[in-house]
């Protein structure tokens, strides 16, 4: 692939991160573009760990939270009629999207 947009998804939302890279694949199929993806990349986890207890008084117990962010990264040749089609595509509030053109 020569030029190409590299498209970045991220969300805290597996289903619908997954979701919004099938909708591109299926654009990019209908089209004829080449594309590489969806590639998952590491998944962040955030992790917090409090106290149960509002003072120091009693048992030593814990709670236990974690946040997870999904990552999806698709490579597709940007062709004028694609870009659109994605640009125009309705992606929900929880899911981050970046695109990058490269050469």
């Amino acid at each position: 692939m020569g030029q190409f947009a590299r498209i970045k998804l991220t969300s805290t939302n597996l289903e619908q991160l997954e979701r919004v890279s099938k909708e591109i694949k299926d654009i990019t199929e209908k089209t004829g573009v080449k594309m590489r993806g969806p590639q998952p990349l590491p998944t962040k986890r955030l992790k917090i760990t409090t106290r149960k207890a509002p003072t120091g008084e009693g048992t030593h117990t814990f709670d236990h939270w974690q946040m997870r962010i999904h990552r999806r990264i698709l490579d597709v040749e940007p062709d004028d009629r694609t870009m659109k089609q994605i640009t125009k595509l309705r992606i929900p509030e929880d899911v981050k999207i970046e695109l990058t053109f490269t050469s």
